[in-house]
Formats: C-alpha cells, sequence, structure tokens
C-alpha cells in the first residue's frame, strides 16, 4: 500500500511538473498533447486588457501528418471561469467593434520569440485567408473553416467579446475538428 501511495505521488508530481501547455514568454503559450497542434498568442490582449474585444493569434497545425483536419470558426470557444465563450461571427464583429487594424498592426510590432521557440517553427502558414481579416483593399480573404494537413497549418486573430479580464486570469481557447469532434486540441493562457 506504501509502494502505491509512493508511486500516486511522484505521478502527481511528474504531472505537475510537465503541465501540457508550456508558457514560451511573451504571451505565447503552446500545446502540443493533442492531435490539433496549438499555440496561442496573448500579446496583444495583455497589452490592452480593458478592450471590449479581446484579440488572440492562433496557430494551429495537425500533428499526425497524414491526417486532414478541418477547424470551423464556430468550433472555437474560450472557456473563462468555467464559462464557455464563442467567437463572435465577422459580421457582429464589425458591427460591434471597429478596432480590427489597430490590432493588427500593434501585433505586428511585438515580439514573436516566444511563438517561434515552439512547435510552430517547423509549419508553414499560407497567409491567404482568416476568420478576421481587416477592412482593408490588401486584406487576406474571410474564410469559415481553417485546414490544417501535413506540414501547412492554420493562422488566424480570433476575437472574443471582453468577460472582464484582469492580469494573471486563466483562460483556455478549445477547438475540434469539424467532421470528428474527437480530434480536438486546447492551449491555456495566462493574462500577464
Amino acid at each position: 500500500m506504501k509502494i502505491l501511495k509512493i508511486a500516486a505521488i511522484v505521478l502527481v508530481l511528474a504531472a505537475a511538473a510537465y503541465p501540457q501547455t508550456k508558457d514560451l514568454g511573451l504571451g505565447g503559450f503552446a500545446n502540443e498533447a493533442g492531435p490539433i497542434l496549438m499555440a496561442v498568442d496573448a500579446q496583444l490582449v495583455d497589452q490592452s486588457v480593458n478592450r471590449p474585444y479581446a484579440m488572440f493569434v492562433l496557430f494551429m497545425g495537425a500533428k499526425d501528418k497524414n491526417v486532414s483536419i478541418t477547424v470551423a470558426s464556430k468550433d472555437v470557444v474560450m472557456v473563462y471561469k468555467g464559462e464557455e465563450y464563442h467567437m463572435p461571427t465577422l459580421a457582429q464583429l464589425r458591427e460591434h467593434y471597429r478596432g480590427e487594424l489597430r490590432d493588427l498592426n500593434f501585433y505586428r510590432r511585438l515580439g514573436k520569440e516566444g511563438i517561434i521557440s515552439s512547435w510552430v517553427r517547423f509549419y508553414d502558414f499560407p497567409n491567404q485567408a482568416d476568420f478576421f481579416p481587416p477592412l482593408t483593399m490588401s486584406s487576406t480573404l474571410s474564410v469559415t473553416e481553417g485546414h490544417l494537413v501535413s506540414l501547412n497549418g492554420f493562422i488566424t486573430p480570433i476575437y472574443f467579446k471582453n468577460p472582464g479580464f484582469a492580469k494573471g486570469d486563466r483562460l483556455t481557447i478549445r477547438v475540434r475538428d469539424a467532421k470528428d469532434p474527437a480530434i480536438t486540441g486546447e492551449c491555456e493562457v495566462i493574462l500577464q
């Protein structure tokens, strides 16, 4: 019985020492544990925690190079304080928020060293479309699905209505495959 207790304590300590989500620094977080590799850049939220809509940048890739995964925008959710939040549609965001261009311009100036140190560096992210393209002449296409296949991942800004974020809060971004709900990914984020 004593050996079982010691083994259980060792397993709990090992799990605590090696969490699934890694804090990459500079507001970046990555999780390689599920079939959908995920990285979330939360720097912009860290810089402007009080804005009415929070923009994260989501990186996704397929762990198994022989599997094609499709993630629909409706299947990207945020879990915050035990509650699930869905992203607004593009039309809803444009009706209620006018800061998209500011967000993207500010994000482009922030450091990406944290995210680049993760699995992201091994994948290509064709930047031809995303869930929330800005209203400009040279903007990317608006899509409702991101496709992950082989070493081609999907990168997109994602928005959630700010439920009252504060520094130090924890939240989780979850995604799932549109065809097979058992294929999922998640990444925990700590606002700094």
